[in-house]
């Protein structure tokens, strides 16, 4: 007996499957992980699906329209804060969990935020940040300001990931290797000490900066909460 897996993986049973907006907006995050977002087109999705691209449109208006599924579909797999918990592991368990979302889908960095029709993920995902820091004591003024500085340092960070010209701490350890060998130490000695003393060290990672930075960004806000 075939598994479901099989079964989505066969053109032929795919083109049998019914066809719905879900399975047309997953298919289509599908692909822009695997080739980018520059390679989505009606076209290669149709392919995609195993059906013609004109089939498309009796389930997405235009592009568009898909785009604004496609980050619906990234906008569910975050991580909602909750109150009645203390507001920092809230906060620090959505950030943490939003990197991780947009590691996964690296074509949504710039995307996420910058769709005009956001969808009900969207709109939850706000209403509940915004919740858990009322909740916490923050004043709507600081409420929004803190929610804005965590999303700045959240999707920076998010693009700096998605422009290192490598994947994995191995390469990363690498590359600054090259680099280091291309200037002076004397010259350059911060950078050199850096390099030596903790890019090429083993275990490092820059996503662990991540949390590092987090955290510092929680214990500043925590002074401005309770205040107007």
């Amino acid at each position: 007996m075939r598994s479901a897996r099989e079964n989505e993986s066969d053109p032929s049973v795919k083109s049998r499957l019914p066809l719905n907006r879900e399975r047309v907006f997953q298919a289509a995050v599908a692909l822009a992980d695997e080739r980018g977002v520059e390679a989505l087109t009606m076209r290669a999705l149709g392919e995609q699906l195993g059906i013609e691209a004109m089939s498309l449109y009796h389930h997405v208006a235009n592009k568009d329209e898909l785009l604004d599924g496609m980050i619906e579909v990234v906008f569910t797999e975050i991580e909602l804060p909750t109150t009645g918990v203390d507001w920092k592991a809230a906060m620090r368990g959505r950030a943490i969990s939003t990197r991780e979302a947009l590691a996964r889908h690296r074509w949504a960095v710039g995307l996420l935020q910058s769709r005009t029709s956001p969808g009900p993920a969207n709109f939850r995902l706000v209403n509940a940040v915004l919740g858990c820091l009322r909740e916490a004591g923050f004043s709507v003024e600081n409420a929004v300001h803190a929610y804005s500085a965590l999303d700045a340092y959240i999707y920076g960070f998010a693009l700096q990931e998605k422009t290192l010209p490598v994947d994995s701490p191995a390469e990363l350890a690498e590359a600054a290797e090259n680099m280091r060998r291309r200037f002076s130490a004397p010259e350059y000695p911060h950078i050199a000490e850096t390099i030596t003393e903790r890019v090429t060290r083993s275990g490092y990672d820059f996503a662990d900066e991540f949390e590092f930075g987090l955290d510092m960004m929680l214990g500043a806000l925590e002074q401005v909460r309770g205040t107007d």
